[in-house]
């Protein structure tokens, strides 16, 4: 796959853009008051894979939060900011290793201007965010609505103000709950600059709709090679975020490690409890870092020939299943023990 060239932003100890590999991204959602619980959320969801870690500053209050994270995590730590710039530099002063703003919110271009040379003094990024529900009146009347134009203007405009700062080291995000208008926003974009896009399709729902949302709009950018960073929004446990976020880069080639599991979705010929067994295949190895590809396939006679690319993988017969590695058979066991059985035949891989 090509991806779009892109300039690199060191964020922390992280790359974002360039020849980096996209990264994944959460926000915590426990309240920004809630420090002890703020923390334990944030270990959590680096323990689960998410790479830079957002979280809301909406007052002074919630600055001794940064400095918290910074204490306790390796990765990186974002502060949300709106509206009042002051949070911004005192979030610099905690620590902090990017800022998130929407410059046209956060008053005059001197206040612009302090938040961009605080972070240039600091080398800290700037993500820019812009979503539907930001759009400048007079471009909601320019356009009628918040389409792919307006919202891809607002992003650009928002870029010049910062640029106008002599401040380039940004990030830009351009999200929208309607896949179509997110996905044709992020193409305006990527057509006219080359700083990384944070993708994300915003207040996407509850866990399901919002995985297939974001399956869409992310996926669909991804491989055109459009996006450096993703976060996948869920009305959820962030942790599930980073879950589907990780299954969306899997998905679509960008990552490599831990287990991929392919399954066959069952039909009249299967004689076991496939679906049983592929569940508790996935619970045994979710926290396998091996990358392989397990196979879960319900016909003895098709499926070591359909999963032939698995690096190994049980085929159900009538009452038993077949072990194979590679396409090849390599043992025979009853249904009771096929789960223990393929387990044991990964370890020695």
């Amino acid at each position: 796959m090509l991806r779009r060239s892109s300039k690199k932003v060191r964020v922390g100890n992280v790359y974002i853009g360039g020849d980096s590999p996209v990264t994944v991204q959460s926000m915590l959602n426990k309240p920004a008051s809630d420090i002890d619980g703020s923390v334990k959320q944030a270990v959590a969801l680096e323990k689960a894979g998410c790479e830079i870690i957002r979280a809301a500053v909406p007052d002074m209050a919630a600055v001794k939060l940064i400095e918290k994270l910074k204490e306790n995590l390796t990765v990186p730590v974002v502060a949300d900011i709106h509206f009042d710039y002051r949070l911004a530099l005192a979030s610099l002063d905690a620590g902090v290793d990017k800022i998130r703003i929407n410059p046209g919110n956060i008053g005059s271009m001197d206040r612009v201007k302090a938040v961009a040379d605080a972070c240039k003094a600091k080398s800290v990024p700037i993500r820019i965010g812009v979503n539907s529900g930001s759009l400048e009146k007079e471009l909601l009347a320019k356009y009628g609505s918040p389409c792919a134009e307006a919202l891809a203007e607002s992003a650009l405009s928002h870029v010049s103000l910062l640029e106008r700062c002599d401040f380039d080291d940004i990030v830009i995000s351009i999200k929208s709950s309607s896949v179509p208008i997110m996905i044709d926003s992020y193409r305006l974009v990527a057509e006219k600059c080359d700083y990384p896009l944070h993708l994300g399709v915003t207040e996407a729902g509850t866990h399901d709709m919002a995985l297939i949302k974001s399956s869409v709009g992310i996926g669909s950018l991804l491989l055109e090679g459009i996006g450096d960073t993703i976060r996948v929004s869920m009305t959820d446990d962030p942790v599930n975020e980073v879950a589907a976020a990780n299954g969306i880069l899997k998905a679509c080639g960008l990552k490599k490690d831990g287990v991929d599991i392919v399954a066959c979705p069952t039909c009249g010929r299967t004689k076991i409890d496939l679906i049983g067994l592929a569940k508790e295949v996935e619970s045994r190895l979710s926290g396998c870092k091996k990358n392989i590809r397990v196979a879960v396939m319900g016909c003895a006679v098709n499926g070591p020939g359909e999963a032939r690319e698995a690096d190994i993988g049980i085929a159900g017969g009538d009452g038993c299943a077949l072990i194979f590695k590679k396409g090849e058979i390599v043992c025979k066991v009853p249904e009771s023990e096929a789960v223990d059985t393929l387990i044991s035949e990964i370890e020695k891989l």
